[in-house]
């Protein structure tokens, strides 16, 4: 069965979909768009932070929608991005300052204690925010998911490029070999839109499922400077992160283009940290793998849960 039936078949067997509803929440200066589904009695709040730094909270919603069958699930727009507000000087922008966000969004919010999940690069901002929260609070984050996430140092990333070409054939390769990646190192929105489409096709394993998938347009000016920040000077997070005493869930699709290995080398660093790889899945597992991602998850965040 390919990663698209395995998917459609996923899908038929869901309930309906619960109520996403919005509200503006403001936390450290920022009007922040936050989305929420019905709270889940005995379950704490499962915070889901999104990647892609052009992106909203749609890359995760409705993807997400099956954990919601368990516990109440908060999205939102990080700053600058979809209904949030942008900081003023937005050219000083970077990952820390999406990280720090969070705490302050869970204050804002009454929210404590709350699981918290990131996927891509969500995952950096949730890591970085976890180890910022429990440093003050320790009971701030019961449980930390990270999905597909990018490793605690910048290593990986200049080697993605040829990783998406060599996966992609014919047009789309073509139209990804066309990109100037040294052109990322600049906060110039539309040329870190553009490669964000033409990189697309590439996260996915199947590439019949890509084809079925439509590449999302990014149009965050925030995130670009964000984003050409962390290409132009790279990062390394492991000084923060290391013990990070939180119980933590490493998923990763086995056969993303951001490799297996550096899944492996977070769940190193972390003190509780617990690797599970999703075969034949890419970094969109909730995709290409539904069953063996919802199932990891759910039995994860279940544990030491308050019987509801």
């Amino acid at each position: 069965m390919s990663a698209l039936d395995r998917y459609l078949a996923f899908r038929r067997t869901l309930p309906p979909r619960p109520p996403l509803t919005r509200r503006t929440v403001r936390a450290r200066g920022l009007d922040f768009a936050v989305y929420e589904t019905p709270p889940v009695e005995g379950a704490p709040p499962l915070l889901c932070i999104n990647g892609g730094l052009l992106f909203d909270h749609t890359l995760l919603w409705p993807a997400l929608a099956p954990l919601a069958t368990h516990r109440q699930l908060m999205l939102y727009d990080q700053r600058g991005r979809g209904a949030s507000q942008a900081p003023p000087g937005m050219q000083a922008s970077r990952i820390a300052f999406d990280a720090g966000d969070v705490p302050a969004l869970r204050e804002a919010l009454g929210s404590a204690p709350w699981d918290v999940l990131g996927h891509s690069r969500g995952g950096g901002s949730a890591m970085l925010a976890t180890a910022l929260d429990v440093a003050t609070t320790p009971a701030a984050v019961r449980r930390l998911v990270l999905v597909n996430a990018v490793g605690v140092t910048g290593d990986w990333l200049p080697r993605l490029h040829d990783a998406g070409l060599a996966r992609l054939t014919g047009a789309a390769h073509d139209r990804l070999a066309a990109c100037d990646v040294q052109a990322l190192t600049r906060p110039d929105l539309t040329v870190h839109a553009d490669y964000a489409q033409a990189y697309f096709p590439a996260w996915f394993a199947d590439p019949a499922f890509a084809r079925h998938v439509s590449a999302p347009r990014g149009h965050s000016e925030t995130g670009a400077h964000v984003a050409a920040r962390l290409r132009r000077d790279g990062y390394d997070w492991r000084d923060p992160l290391r013990d990070l005493p939180v119980p933590t869930l490493v998923v990763h699709g086995a056969a993303d283009v951001l490799p297996l290995s550096e899944a492996e080398r977070t769940a190193r660093l972390l003190a509780r940290a617990h690797l599970v790889p999703i075969p034949e899945a890419g970094h969109n597992p909730f995709w290409e793998a539904p069953d063996a991602f919802f199932a990891a998850v759910h039995t994860f965040l279940a544990e030491d849960a308050p019987a509801s």
